[in-house]
């Protein structure tokens, strides 16, 4: 089944290529997208069998952050084949300058092969094919970064190449002094992770290197994963990409660099050493909340915004994570909610974009007359991207803060609620004065504002986020409390 997890998006994405027709690219992106699916809620009945040596296998981490991958896309796919058509003009609407964007066939086979390669990330199990699957992703979803083919996305897509690669450069480092780490092991080691957390367990593993390994690595994923002070390339990439492939970078490729400092963090637990991973994780995660506010604060760019919201919401997991204990379970439940709520924000953007022609927040006022039901979704999104009951993301906050009070620990879970109430600030005046301002001049006529297919997906995520900030489901629940456990939380 994991094989097949992998394989349908890419022999997809490889048939996509060849395909000339957009209805048809189209077809076979949502058809890949529910095949996909409905193998990862098998895989929520019954655990799939270890493949390829124990290479490729499924836990609670990885089936964690897989299906919020393939919920996304799923969804994305189908805002796909309204808006998105028509989000980008011809002519540029803030320099003017004329453009093509990239054809259906190209975007649909890279959208499938992203999609094949996050999988590869979740499913993987050996250090080193995990470093190849995080590096894929990245492969997969430059083009989808420089759809609109105009100068400011061509600079997006090349400063993340360029900063994420040497990033990875650094991850691969860490791989080749985890292998010295486990040099010593008799027999040597194949660098899967469950044997690698029982040579951990027995002291096996060389400390002095498996701490520099963590280190390259918490530096080298945590560039791809946005945290500060590497997030350099993110709000160009989240802000100048499709609206639909914003979400999935937000809302999927980011837990997937996540899930890969997890799975070294997990090996410090086992080898006793988890207190110095966890002050390096809450540093940097501190970190990045203080600069996403910084940004946050009079930022003129809505989708800009947001990505610099993904910032903040990436430092959120890391202290959640850094400070172990509740705190892990926290930052577990968190990334469904930031996901989920991160992914319905970015199609709410795209319905704003092509309505108003603008990504200025002084430029577009009055959403709740024009585009009630975007405006709707664009209130209930700040609401829950800032943690207000009774959204999950209020929850997962929460505990987060309180396993922090709880540990002893007051000047960050200070640190942290004042970071929260800055970011809060600055989204406040910025969403709302969009929704509530004085109206402005929408762009299209009435009848072209608002299509149900613009509308279903990000209402359907955030009613999700609502439902589990009312209870979580005790399948879901379950998952939950396995990853935090699995990487020392409780």
């Amino acid at each position: 089944m994991i094989t097949a997890l992998i394989m349908i998006p890419a022999v997809a994405g490889v048939a996509a290529f060849l395909i000339r027709k957009p209805a048809l690219c189209r077809g076979l992106l949502i058809a890949s997208a529910v095949a996909h699916l409905a193998l990862v809620a098998l895989c929520w009945r019954a655990t799939p069998a270890p493949t390829a040596g124990g290479w490729l296998s499924l836990d609670a981490p990885g089936l964690l952050f897989l299906s919020i991958a393939s919920v996304l896309f799923l969804l994305a796919s189908v805002y796909r084949v309204g808006p998105a058509r028509v989000e980008a003009p011809k002519r540029d609407f803030e320099e003017g300058f004329l453009f093509t964007s990239t054809p259906e066939s190209i975007f649909s086979g890279c959208m499938l092969l992203f999609l094949s390669t996050m999988t590869l990330v979740c499913t993987s199990q050996q250090s080193g094919l995990v470093w190849i699957a995080i590096e894929a992703t990245t492969l997969a979803s430059a083009p989808l970064i420089y759809f609109h083919r105009h100068r400011r996305s061509l600079e997006a897509a090349w400063k993340y190449l360029l900063i994420c690669s040497v990033g990875i450069a650094l991850a691969l480092l860490g791989n080749f002094f985890l292998a010295v780490s486990a040099s010593g092991v008799e027999g040597g080691s194949s660098l899967v992770f469950g044997a690698l957390t029982l040579e951990a367990r027995a002291g096996m593993l060389g400390p002095v290197w498996l701490r520099a390994a963590f280190l390259l690595m918490l530096v080298g994923y945590g560039t791809k994963m946005g945290l500060a002070p590497m997030h350099t390339w993110l709000p160009d990439a989240h802000s100048e990409s499709p609206s639909s492939v914003s979400a999935l970078l937000s809302g999927a490729l980011l837990n997937c660099s996540f899930l890969g400092i997890l799975r070294i963090q997990q090996l410090l637990f086992a080898a006793g050493d988890g207190e110095f991973g966890g002050g390096l994780l809450v540093g940097f995660g501190l970190l990045s909340m203080a600069v996403a506010g910084v940004f946050i604060i009079g930022q003129r760019d809505y989708k800009r915004m947001l990505a610099y919201s993904s910032v903040e919401h990436m430092g959120i997991l890391a202290v959640g994570v850094g400070l172990g204990g509740a705190a892990v379970f926290g930052a577990m439940f968190h990334a469904v909610g930031h996901s989920l709520t991160k992914a319905a924000l970015f199609l709410t953007a795209g319905n704003i974009l092509t309505a108003y022609r603008t990504k200025n927040v002084a430029e577009v006022r009055g959403l709740r007359r024009f585009l009630p039901a975007s405006g709707i979704l664009w209130i209930a999104g700040f609401l829950a991207i800032t943690g207000m009951p009774p959204f999950s993301t209020f929850l997962s906050e929460f505990t987060i803060l309180t396993s922090a009070v709880s540990q002893g620990r007051n000047g960050v879970a200070a640190a942290y609620l004042a970071l929260l109430a800055v970011v809060f600030i600055g989204m406040m005046i910025a969403m709302m004065g969009m929704a509530q301002g004085e109206s402005s001049a929408c762009r299209v006529g009435s009848k072209e504002r608002e299509k149900m297919l613009s509308i279903l997906p990000p209402a359907l995520m955030l009613i999700a986020v609502l439902v589990l900030g009312l209870g979580i489901p005790q399948g879901i629940g379950r998952v939950l409390r396995q990853a935090a456990l699995a990487v020392g939380g409780a």
